[in-house]
């Protein structure tokens, strides 16, 4: 069954805090009988998956991008967020003639498994005992992210996607698509991210984790139970991610050492700097629309991930025989997922003899940029899928633009 979503508890919602219910949203609902197995070992359900379209499917069904998104992303990619306000979190790569174009490709986008904006996940109710989730959801990974993905996809009626753009874990996500379904997906971005988490990475989420659970209202995730939530260990956790999607460079351009709104330091530990108030400010915003318990998932999922561990260790086999176009785009001041990562999985994809055109886009913004209105990786994009369009013999938006 599809339809609008209006029974789905986001964390805001759940914890008395607001009552949202993204009117934006299409759920698809899937019942006991059709669970979906997991890493794990275990099966879920039932399984409800929120997401949202753009533009119209064509006749021929082959007019489909699957857009997926980042760590704390969700499925609102180019309309107004439900909760924020703000425009979607890709609004400058999808719409009527941007890259991925509205009036030519028929687009979609979920939250994921383990998310907090409709699909489930630990703030979800667990039909067995009528309570949220909670730590009693079993872990996730990005294949089981993809597989619900492909659930979606298969109910939607379409055979093969024409692309799948993503960036950040959304890349990731990108890369076991193609390497599950090979015969399903024509073309892929992978956008700033990497084949498998670094040992570095692991340890930022690990503290951004630790931040959660430390505080004392987590109550060992049953916080939605006891109607408390654990804002302050959720807000330290988001300033820590939020510091490695920046890069040294944009942070001196933009903040260097100047201090907030005095002309003298206060020999305090208020937010005398502004930076300081910066971070404050994107931890307690973050609070708002997001879920603690979802966050130690998703951060667990990208630490799981490792593709090349499926196919004895060699990236390469996870994409031979792949007839999948790809792009992918790195970008130098990206220190969380280093140009060096992207080339690894351009590596791969040559000696598992895909075609892969590999751009890495000079710019000093960092992780955040493949989110910001980034010139180049406008116009690679744009490239990138006119061209794959056309091989495919999708035509022209309406209007004639390109």
């Amino acid at each position: 069954m599809i339809g609008r979503a209006v029974q789905f508890i986001p964390a805001s919602k759940a914890a008395g805090l607001r009552e949202v219910d993204a009117p934006q949203s299409l759920v698809a609902h899937f019942g006991v009988d059709t669970p979906l197995k997991m890493d794990a070992g275990v099966s879920l359900g039932p399984l409800t998956i929120a997401y949202q379209t753009y533009g119209e499917l064509n006749a021929g069904k082959s007019n489909a991008i699957l857009v997926c998104h980042a760590l704390t992303g969700d499925q609102h990619v180019a309309n107004r967020h439900p909760i924020t306000g703000k425009s979607g979190w890709w609004h400058t790569m999808v719409g009527p003639n941007r890259p991925i174009d509205t009036n030519r490709y028929f687009v979609i986008a979920s939250n994921v498994v383990g998310g907090c904006m409709g699909t489930t996940g630990p703030a979800s109710l667990n039909p067995a005992t009528g309570r949220p989730y909670g730590l009693e959801l079993p872990i996730v990974t990005i294949k089981d992210m993809v597989f619900a993905q492909a659930m979606l996809i298969d109910r939607l009626g379409i055979d093969m996607l024409f692309c799948i753009a993503g960036g950040s874990m959304g890349g990731m996500q990108v890369l076991q698509w193609v390497a599950s379904f090979p015969d399903r997906v024509f073309a892929a971005m992978p956008i700033a991210t990497a084949a498998r988490h670094s040992s570095q990475n692991i340890a930022f989420h690990e503290v951004g984790r630790q931040a959660v659970m430390a505080d004392p209202d987590w109550r060992q995730g049953r916080y939605l139970e006891e109607g408390v939530i654990p804002t302050k260990g959720l807000a330290v956790a988001r300033m820590a991610a939020h510091i490695t999607y920046l890069s040294d460079e944009a942070l001196q351009n933009k903040f260097g050492r100047k201090l907030q709104d005095r002309s003298a330091p206060t020999f305090s530990f208020d937010a005398n700097f502004e930076i300081e108030n910066y971070l404050r400010h994107q931890g307690t915003s973050f609070v708002d629309r997001f879920d603690a318990n979802s966050y130690l998932y998703v951060t667990r999922a990208c630490d799981y991930f490792d593709l090349a561990a499926d196919y004895g260790g060699s990236l390469a086999f996870a994409f031979k025989g792949a007839k999948t176009r790809f792009c992918v785009v790195s970008f130098n001041s990206d220190w969380l997922y280093p140009t060096h990562a992207s080339r690894a999985i351009v590596h791969a994809l040559n000696a598992g003899g895909a075609s892969v055109s590999f751009v890495d886009i000079e710019t000093d913004r960092g992780h955040d940029a493949f989110l910001l209105d980034t010139p180049e990786f406008i116009s690679t994009s744009r490239g990138f899928l006119n061209a794959a369009a056309q091989a495919r013999g999708i035509a022209p938006a309406n209007n004639g633009t390109i």
